[in-house]
Order: structure tokens, then sequence, then C-alpha cells
């Protein structure tokens, strides 16, 4: 590896490991990120064209070496590997190695404060739609489930005990919802994120006339982020606010995760697992596992731990320090997390089989207490009173008809209302808005 310009101590050994610990993981993560870093500089480039600091025919050279880059790391020409200390020096490297001192001018008015916050901000701009696109899918998913099963019913528990007869139909809705309000709040947040940070270099700004409104347009921005100390103190903050948007969307995927691995449990015996979401024992031939709805329950606490960790590290004062470097791991493992995790949810809930049967035999006589005593209430008798009545008629209360409940459950968003339309809808705005 080369030394660094930024390298100050003129010891071979004391550089070397210095180097080592400061450049840390940035090899490895900057194999997702060298990407965006590419398409950062080509538009870096043609906005000093076009401010008159860069010589046309340097662009078209620089043009020329940046899609042959791109060409090469695509077809695995071009490794990033440790013979670099990151994404940006590869680059830098490759131009100087194809073009000289003209690829030596492509850092001209940029810092590399501001190189990986662009090529982040893209990252995680990129990875949010994705997760929104995943988030409707999954909605799609369930709300086909809760049509095919509107009316089947199936106990309701609170505190996992045994409540009142509910409906499949409500169970998945409920998902259904769950998953179109995570949706839009990826779709607002990356909305929200959709500002350009190139140009600000290291948070002070340069004595150069940079065209960042169009280079800001070209890489698809919304807006600029105009101020330079503002950019760099967004670094981390910003990407907590990003995690925490996946954050939630895993949470709704946790809960179904949860729901499944209970409810294909022989204690239950509700749902049997596609044959592509579970594997057997390595010792014990009878099981089969329910490991993609575990997955999808475990996920939620690597980006737990990501949005912990960034919350940590962006405790400093204004301007750039070197703990940032740290925040790009912690954002990349996160955002692995939920789109992996996220991506299996919609299979698993196409593959499932529901044994309605099983549901409908798990419905006790005790669960129609509610309904007794809210017709008791609806006839007259304070409700208070009617639950106590009830409570001393447990023994003896019979057993009632599950699918008549069902169909008595009126109110707007319950069994026999579950407005399957209006959810549809909300899917299909997050889905278009995108």
């Amino acid at each position: 590896m080369s030394t660094p310009v930024w390298a100050k101590s003129e010891s071979v050994e004391t550089s070397a490991e210095m180097m080592r610990f400061m450049a840390g993981e940035d090899v490895v993560l900057d194999r997702e990120l060298i990407g965006f870093d590419l398409r950062a500089t080509l538009a870096h480039v043609r906005g000093l064209g076009r401010s008159g600091l860069m010589e046309p025919d340097d662009v078209r050279s620089i043009e020329t070496a940046l899609d042959a880059l791109s060409a090469d790391l695509r077809d695995g020409r071009f490794v990033l590997d440790d013979r670099y200390e990151d994404g940006h020096s590869a680059i830098e490297a490759f131009l100087v190695e194809r073009l000289g001192e003209t690829g030596k001018r492509v850092h001209l008015g940029r810092s590399r404060n501001d190189q990986v916050l662009v090529a982040t901000r893209l990252f995680t701009i990129e990875a949010l739609s994705r997760l929104r696109e995943i988030a409707v899918e999954c909605g799609r998913a369930a709300l086909e489930l809760a049509r095919r099963h509107e009316m089947d019913p199936m106990p309701g528990y609170t505190h996992l005990q045994r409540a009142t007869p509910s409906s499949v139909g409500l169970w998945m809705a409920s998902y259904a919802e769950g998953f179109c309000d995570s949706a839009e709040l990826l779709g607002l947040t990356g909305a929200w994120m959709n500002t350009c940070p190139l140009g600000t270099a290291a948070g002070y700004g340069v004595n150069l006339a940079l065209d960042r409104e169009g280079v800001s347009r070209e890489l698809g921005f919304a807006r600029l982020q105009v101020n330079p100390m503002h950019a760099q103190a967004s670094r981390g903050v910003f990407d907590v606010q990003a995690l925490s948007a996946a954050w939630q969307f895993a949470q709704v995927v946790r809960r179904l995760g949860w729901d499944l691995t209970l409810f294909a449990s022989g204690e239950f015996g509700f749902v049997t697992l596609g044959g592509d979401a579970s594997t057997g024992s390595s010792i014990m031939p009878n099981k089969r596992n329910p490991d993609a709805a575990e997955l999808m329950r475990g996920s939620a606490s690597v980006i737990g731990g990501a949005v912990s960790e960034l919350q940590q590290l962006t405790s400093l004062p204004s301007g750039y320090h070197r703990d940032l470097q740290l925040s790009k791991g912690a954002l990349l493992r996160g955002m692995r997390a939920a789109i992996g995790s996220a991506s299996i949810a919609p299979g698993v809930i196409r593959g499932l089989t529901l044994h309605t049967d099983r549901m409908r035999e798990a419905i006790e006589p005790s669960m129609f207490a509610t309904d007794r005593a809210v017709d008791l209430a609806a006839g007259g008798v304070p409700f208070r009173d009617a639950y106590r009545q009830v409570k001393g008629e447990l023994e003896s209360l019979g057993a009632g008809d599950p699918d008549e409940s069902l169909a008595r459950r009126v109110s707007r968003g319950a069994c026999a209302d579950l407005r399957l339309n209006e959810l549809e809808a909300r899917l299909d705005g997050a889905r278009e808005r995108a």
C-alpha cells in the first residue's frame, strides 16, 4: 500500500501500524461502496469541467478511465484488496496508473470526508428504496392471505393466553398494515435523506466555484446539503435515522417470525412452513426447524445494535473526527441484516400452509365470555356489571359459534370489516411514491 498524503510519521514501522489501525475494515467495507464512489467521482469530474476547473480533454480521459474501472470491477478484473487503504485511494491509484498527472487532478475541490459522505448517502438511499420495495411485497403477500382466509376463525391471544375468537383475516391484515406503515416510513426517510453533501470538502467549503447544484442533479439528489459543517455533522446521525426506519420494518418482520415459530410448534399446529423455509436437525431425524422464521426474528437485534453503536459514536463536537470512520461498518452491517431478513419474508408468507381446522378446534367456550358481556351491555346492563355477571357464569358458559362471533365483530377494522381495499390502496400508493 502506498503512503497516503495525510501520513506524517517517517517511521516505517510506526506508520505501517498506524495505517493498519486507521484503515481498519475500510477496504472490505468499501467493496460495497466503491460503485457509488465511482458514480460520485464521475459526477465531480464533470462538474469540474463545467466550472472551467478541468480541461475538456482531461474530463473525457477520466470519464473513459472510470468507465473502464467500472467494467473491471463488474467483471472481476479489478479487486479492491489490501494493496489500497480504501476505495477512494484505489480509484485515484487506478486513474494515476492509466492517466499519469491527469489522474491526480480528480481530487481537486473535494476531501475524503465529503467523498465518503456522498458514497454512503447514495448507498443508504438505495438501501432504503430496496427495503421499501420489499415492505410493499410483504404487505401484498399478507394481504393475499388475509383475503383467502378472511373469515376463517382462529384463537386471539393476549399474554399468550387464549382470549377471544379471532380470524386469520384479522391476523394477516395486521401484518399487511404493519408492512404498509413500514413502506411509508422508509419512503419518507429516503426522501428526507435525499440531500447531496458532495462539494463541502472537509466541512468548510473550498475556494473554488464548484458546480455543486449540477453535480447534485447528475447524482439524482433532490437538493443540496448546503452548509459544509452541517454536512459533516450529519455523518452517522443520518445513518441512525435510516437504520431506525429499517428497524421499524424489521420489528414487524420479527413479530411475524415469532408468530410463525410459535404457531408451527406441535403444541399449536396452526401452520406449516414451506420446505424452503425449514431444515432438519443434524442429529434428530424427526425434527423440522423453522429456520427462516427464526432468522426473521433474530435480525432486528443486529439492526438495533448498529443503531446503538452509531448513537454512542456520534457524541462529538463540530467538525470532522476520525471516530466517524467507524460509522461505516455499523451502517453497512445494519442495512445488510435488514435487507437479508426482510427479503425472505414474502416467500415465507406465500409458502405457508394454514391448518384452519386446528385453529377452529382451539377456540374453547370461555373465549366467548367477552361476546356475552358486550351483548348484556348492549342490552342496557352497565358493562362492569355485565363483566362480573359473566365472570360468575364461566363454568356454565356454553360453546359459542366462532363464525357468528366473527360476523358480529363489525367495528371498523375488526373481523367483519377488515377494510382490505383500504390497505391495498395504501400499498399501491407506497409503491408509486418511490
